[in-house]
């Protein structure tokens, strides 16, 4: 441990710097190997797999010691973007299909890849990305399927912008409609699935959202395809162009807010893979929370869910800037650190390196920060990683909050509308000097609360490592 401080010391790694709670490591390729990592998996027996968009697959070997390698499992894949273990094969979402490949004579390479399924067309569109797959508990896979931007030679192709089912015998059918650069999909510990998706027309900032059968999230390009007869839901109408994002349903019955809007340049950019801390404390003090990467920003982004009148909202942390290169996928190693597959290839990056493979690992070291922001009747309450210097957390000066909302409209893009500030008129503090309640004048349903907490200490006098946080409050409790 003297060792490891020492090194975190040596690279400025101070107590009030992010990698001093949260170290990245690189795991760097042999030479000649360009590693656009763009799918994460970790195998059966601990090994990690990664996926590149360049078609290869590779196992890391060593992926815990001074000295990984990369073993070439398969190469020739087109854009793979997500890996899959499951039943003995690998499943992996190509530009054109769900394919599934495994290895049946223990060598490491792959020797049978199979079709499972090819049923949506493509127009020859550069942009047209297919996420996934991930496995839904009624033992169907889904996949998420970006719309393109710009020529298609082939002509105009169905399903583009959607989220399609797919059963084990190879049969699709379309499940949600209205996504527009659906970068990240995952299933969280309880079943539901979730998406991200990026900043755009018809997207006022980056999103994260569930996926509900037959709904609608905003974007009207691929609705002509919910003419064909495999959309079995209603068919969504032609969005309202210029209100706000929660007007939308007034109009549009099937349409699904998100669970967090993730407000632009504050949170990111592009926002794109992530997973739920499943690791059972190795990654520190945020078990059950999700952690997500964004590629512009080359960081990763922290999201607590809050449950209210039986619907996801929530609220968005900073957590970890600074790495190589764009995040666009993470998954958990087999010890509980969290890989980081990186590109900026098409999408510019803060990163230094135009691609890559960091590990981020937890030093064992917690991080004073706002643990979870749950809302109430009239305010919120926090969570905190350490317990509080009560005077200050108990002066309403301390507290500060923003609240604004977006436009759903066809423009790139939305600014920050309706701008208000709610006030703190109370500040109570627990017992056990890790929570507080925020009485609020002026909460508004429908809007992003932005918090900053710079007055805010631990009980030895630390500032939080991040002050502020962005709660959307989609509903208020009723009780």
């Amino acid at each position: 441990m003297i060792a490891l401080f020492l090194t975190l010391a040596l690279q400025g790694a101070t107590r009030d710097s992010e990698a001093f709670y949260y170290r990245a490591e690189p795991l760097e390729p042999p030479p000649g190997v360009v590693l656009e990592v763009s799918g994460i998996t970790t195998l059966p027996d601990g090994r990690p797999m990664v996926c590149t968009r360049r078609g290869q697959v590779f196992i890391v070997e060593d992926a815990y010691g001074a000295h990984p390698s990369f073993e070439l499992f398969v190469e020739g894949l087109q854009e793979p973007m997500g890996l899959l273990p499951h039943d003995g094969w690998i499943y992996v979402t190509q530009r054109g299909e769900l394919s599934r490949m495994r290895d049946v004579d223990g060598d490491d390479r792959m020797d049978e890849l199979e079709t499972v399924c090819d049923a949506w067309p493509i127009s020859g569109n550069y942009h047209e990305y297919n996420f996934g797959p991930v496995l839904a508990d009624d033992g169907n896979f889904w996949i998420t399927t970006n719309k393109p931007f710009g020529d298609e030679p082939f002509g105009r192709a169905k399903w583009r912008g959607f989220a399609l089912g797919i059963s084990p015998d190879g049969t699709m059918k379309p499940m949600c409609a209205g996504l527009r650069s659906p970068a990240g999909i995952a299933k969280s510990p309880w079943g539901e699935l979730f998406y991200t998706d990026n900043q755009g027309e018809w997207v006022g900032t980056g999103k994260l959202s569930v996926l509900v059968d037959g709904g609608f999230y905003g974007h009207p390009w691929g609705i002509f395809s919910c003419t064909d007869p495999r959309w079995t839901y209603e068919r969504p109408p032609e969005p309202p162009n210029g209100v706000k994002c929660f007007e939308v349903r007034e109009t549009c019955p099937t349409y699904e807010l998100p669970v967090v809007w993730f407000p632009y340049d504050k949170t990111g950019r592009s926002q794109c893979g992530f997973v739920w801390d499943t690791t059972d404390g190795k990654f520190g003090p945020f078990a059950g929370q999700l952690f997500i990467g964004d590629q512009y920003q080359a960081s990763v982004v922290r999201v607590a869910l809050d449950q209210v009148e039986g619907r996801w909202q929530g609220a968005v942390f900073p957590f970890r800037k600074g790495l190589a290169s764009g995040v666009i996928r993470v998954g958990w190693d087999a010890r509980g650190g969290l890989l980081c597959g990186e590109t900026d290839r098409g999408w510019g990056s803060l990163g230094t390196k135009p691609w890559g493979l960091e590990r981020l690992t937890w030093t064992g070291e917690t991080p004073f920060e706002i643990l979870a922001m749950r809302a109430r009747p009239d305010g919120f309450e926090l969570e905190f990683t350490r317990e509080l210097d009560v005077e200050l957390a108990a002066t309403v000066s301390s507290w500060r909050f923003e609240s604004y909302t977006y436009l759903h409209h066809e423009n790139y893009g939305s600014d920050e509308v309706d701008r208000g500030t709610p006030s703190v008129r109370a500040a109570s503090v627990s017992d056990d000097r890790r929570r507080v309640k925020l009485t609020l004048d002026g909460l508004r349903a429908g809007y992003v609360h932005e918090l900053h907490a710079d007055g805010v200490r631990d009980a030895l006098g630390a500032k939080l490592l991040h002050a502020d946080a962005y709660y959307t409050l989609n509903a208020i409790p009723r009780r």
